[in-house]
């Protein structure tokens, strides 16, 4: 990696400075690309947008900048681009600090801003070491979420065009599933849980970051990310079809992985509605959220069943004088456990007439069969 410094004048870096949905980022003369696709978009709170101008005002440094040199002669933002972003719309008078737009400033005071010195590396390399170098420069700022991470290491035509669908607040994907899903777009959740939910569907295997990993590697060079996107609908209309009645705990559900086993089951709308409200209803059933895992596989796991009170287990203890119903032997309560007499799955609740005390092994050994 070739890495050489540069002083260059704010006047220059705005030059040409534009910003657009389809055509990402540019400035210096439309020969920088501030937002190419391995980057985030701009996160920064206008607290320290400011304080990016104010230091500027006053002539206080800035962290240095790092631009990648591309064969064409042009650049691409390797890291600096919430601070650049930042000065240019300042320039363009977006946004005032402290009252003052940067037309209120006297000519005296814009020339002085224009003038401010920007510390920029141009970094030259092979392309693999110049995505290890943005994953060094940037832990130093705002922490980069795994997602972010991969999109440095998989940039290309495929992740420009799922960044236009996932990566946008008020985008397709989150104007489409938002009342599904939760996270942030712009720190790119909506694109890392659709690319796990396809990545799994695909069969690809590991932790999730081999999965995603696996799927971007596939399709890097793709023209568009059509496959995603037609998927991701397939997921949230799935859902719909199958829980016709709106309710907030869904945005709490891993959609995907149960689209992958059971899109091809069929399923009856009406009656799942019923055993929804049913369960709701049921005073053991502490999982909201849950009730629509369980529905689709059947683990009484997912809806976080009432425990019995310390009191109701004192009590069944007491009653048993210490002995395990199923084996007979006496235990100290600590080695016991609280157990239906009848499975909450066959009617049974969670009241102090319905709890004994068995021994850990025979609870487990009954947990088993």
């Amino acid at each position: 990696m070739k890495i050489e410094l540069h002083e260059i004048p704010i006047s220059e870096v705005v030059k040409g400075y534009h910003e657009n949905n389809d055509n990402g980022v540019v400035g210096y003369g439309g020969n920088l690309d501030i937002r190419p696709a391995f980057q985030r978009e701009f996160i920064y709170n206008n607290e320290q947008r400011d304080e990016v101008i104010r230091s500027v005002r006053k002539n206080f440094p800035l962290n240095i900048m790092y631009w990648i040199c591309n064969p064409d002669g042009k650049f691409e933002m390797l890291d600096g681009q919430q601070r650049t972003i930042s000065i240019c719309r300042y320039v363009q008078d977006t946004f005032a600090v402290d009252k003052m737009r940067f037309m209120n400033l006297t000519p005296e005071e814009q020339a002085k801003f224009l003038d401010y010195k920007l510390m920029i590396y141009f970094c030259e390399g092979e392309e693999r070491e110049k995505r290890d170098w943005f994953k060094i420069v940037n832990m130093a700022g705002e922490e980069l979420t795994p997602q972010e991470l991969r999109n440095a290491v998989y940039p290309g035509t495929w992740l420009t065009d799922a960044k236009k669908i996932f990566s946008r607040r008020n985008g397709a994907a989150q104007n489409f599933a938002s009342s599904y899903l939760s996270g942030d777009p712009i720190r790119q959740d909506y694109l890392e849980t659709a690319l796990k939910w396809i990545g799994e569907f695909k069969g690809f295997q590991g932790k999730t970051d081999d999965i995603i990993c696996a799927y971007m590697s596939q399709h890097q060079h793709d023209s568009e990310s059509g496959e995603l996107w037609l998927y991701f609908q397939n997921v949230i209309n799935w859902v719909k079809r199958v829980f016709q009645v709106y309710r907030k705990e869904m945005r709490n559900v891993n959609w995907g992985i149960y689209y992958n086993k059971y899109h091809e089951n069929d399923f009856d709308a009406v009656k799942i509605e019923h055993e929804i409200q049913r369960l709701i209803d049921d005073d053991d059933v502490t999982s909201i959220s849950g009730i629509y895992e369980y529905i689709l596989d059947g683990q009484e796991k997912h809806l976080n069943l009432r425990k019995f009170r310390p009191k109701d287990i004192r009590a069944a203890y007491e009653r048993q004088e210490g002995k395990c119903k199923k084996c007979g032997k006496t235990f100290a309560i600590d080695d016991m456990e609280a157990d239906h007499i009848t499975a909450w799955s066959k009617g049974g609740h969670t009241t102090p007439e319905n709890c004994q005390m068995l021994c850990k092994s025979c609870n487990r050994r009954k947990g088993n069969v």
